[in-house]
């Protein structure tokens, strides 16, 4: 079990609401169609008598679209290095010739790791939302049902910068949620958290919604959803649902002193989770749309401004505060510049930096948005087409490994002294793909990749990764061939 946690103020901890092992694994799929919006009716909320709201039909409707996911990690091998400590003495006294013994190689194979959450059923046919922490590096998932069915479940996509994953298990008619729209939460509105704290499956916990559009600093995008109803390790990938049954979040946080429940917890909002979630089943990664600027909200650049003695008027005190302007950018390109101040996106009001987050998560690369800010404390309006994270309005896709054709493995300690080097990755199998197009071949020895060492086959996946999310998306790979001759390869991950 691997829980992330962050310190906060004093002793408070922010924690992830699962006991389930971390990380990302993104499986890749051809783009399709454009995704269709996911929102689904709902039955209409029960008033109890007394003007009181009833949330037993929510809760008894909900919990059957609620699973419980239980993960495991594979434990992985490696090849260590020993020496036995008696080989010196006893090896010469009976004989075995132990002085001058060279250290063995052996393999260690670490145990597997186990963790669980939750997850949300969202289409009849066995689509499931879930965290990309519950799910991110699991090897095998296995998904239980509230009538006890099991299935193996299977990774469609997952995008860590918001912690959302979909994975799917192969039914039919399976018990779903309909899902509202989370911009229309009140303060004070009651909500029910569904899911499996501490493995106590099928638990519904009830509260009220505290605060929207919270940011944590535990994700690249975020805009959570806070509430008081109870949030526990098992509750990641759960439902946050309204009073008329409706999946309003994925619970995702909880705020504590502890490590467990001890007043706040934080769900992401399906305004994020249904873009998402789209992308990821038609695409298989997250088109994600860039404005191009830094910030923060007015207000704290305000209070930072008085500490340092300055008096600023912007002419207003909500909205963000642009410190800068990425180059090529949208922003660039509908002439923003350090010191406006948006206080609009495409219709919508932004008092703060992580409302334009979730206003810019709702869409792709290529829309047009109005954009409304302040310069000079006088109003303007421009149309924005908002692009992708390399500058284009392009369909972005993640490249997969095996497209590249070749397994790697690091190298061994012979290797190393034959070679005179101190790391690298061999190639240990290759195929037609992108790697054998550019002249490796079986053994050729990997060093650096756009001038980062590989020492793992996580480095590779690290950089590969890397590089397909920069804006040239291309390898630049030093690497030396089984007879010693220091070669170069260029990958473009474009073509």
């Amino acid at each position: 079990m691997k829980q992330t946690t962050k310190m906060w103020i004093g002793m408070t901890v922010l924690a992830f609401a699962s006991s389930a092992v971390t990380g990302a694994v993104i499986k890749n799929t051809t783009a399709k169609e454009t995704p269709a919006p996911i929102f689904a009716p709902s039955p209409v909320a029960a008033a109890a008598p007394g003007g009181f709201v009833d949330l037993t039909s929510a809760a008894e409707s909900s919990v059957n679209a609620v699973v419980y996911i239980k993960v495991t990690q594979t434990g992985k091998t490696q090849r260590v290095t020993v020496q036995d400590p008696f080989s010196d003495f006893f090896g010469d006294f009976f004989g075995f010739g132990g002085r001058g013994q060279q250290p063995q190689q052996r393999e260690y194979k670490a145990p597997d790791r186990h963790g669980a959450g939750s997850g949300v059923i969202i289409s009849s046919d066995g689509y499931i939302v879930t965290n990309n922490h519950v799910v991110g590096e699991a090897d095998q998932i296995e998904v239980k049902l509230n009538d006890n069915r099991e299935f193996k479940g299977r990774i469609i996509g997952c995008d860590p910068t918001t912690d959302l994953a979909l994975i799917k298990i192969d039914g039919k008619d399976l018990p779903t949620i309909p899902i509202g729209n989370s911009d229309d939460l009140k303060l004070g509105q009651w909500v029910l958290a569904v899911g499996n704290p501490f493995n106590l499956t099928s638990t519904v916990t009830a509260g009220i919604v505290s605060a929207k559009a919270r940011t944590l600093g535990a994700n690249g995008i975020e805009s959570f959803i806070q509430t008081d109803a109870a949030i526990n390790a098992g509750n990641s990938g759960g439902a946050l649902v309204n009073e008329k049954g409706e999946l309003v979040g994925i619970n995702a946080m909880l705020y504590s002193q502890t490590g467990s429940y001890s007043g706040y917890g934080f769900a992401i909002p399906t305004s994020i989770m249904n873009k998402v979630v789209a992308d990821l089943k038609v695409y298989g990664t997250v088109q994600r749309a860039v404005l191009g600027v830094q910030g923060q909200d007015v207000s704290n650049y305000i209070d930072i401004q008085k500490e340092k003695g300055n008096d600023v008027e912007l002419g207003t005190v909500s909205g963000i505060y642009i410190s800068s302007v990425t180059d090529a950018s949208a922003a660039e390109d509908a002439g923003l510049e350090k010191g406006d101040v948006i206080t609009e996106f495409d219709g919508k009001k932004v008092s703060k930096m992580s409302e334009l987050q979730e206003a810019i998560a709702q869409h792709r690369p290529g829309d047009k948005v109005t954009l409304k800010y302040l310069r000079n404390k006088k109003s303007h309006t421009e149309t924005v087409t908002l692009r992708n994270s390399q500058g284009t309005t392009k369909v972005m896709e993640e490249v997969d490994i095996d497209q590249l054709g070749v397994q790697v493995k690091p190298i061994s300690d012979d290797e190393k002294k034959s070679m005179n080097i101190g790391y690298g990755l061999t190639i240990s199998a290759i195929r037609n793909g992108k790697m054998k197009s550019a002249g490796a071949a079986k053994g050729t020895i990997i060093l650096q990749v756009n001038d980062q060492k590989m020492n793992t086959v996580d480095d590779w996946e690290e950089a590969v990764k890397s590089a397909n999310q920069s804006t040239d998306r291309t390898l630049w790979i030093k690497a030396l061939t089984p007879s010693g001759r220091k070669v170069s390869y260029v990958i473009d991950l474009n073509e």
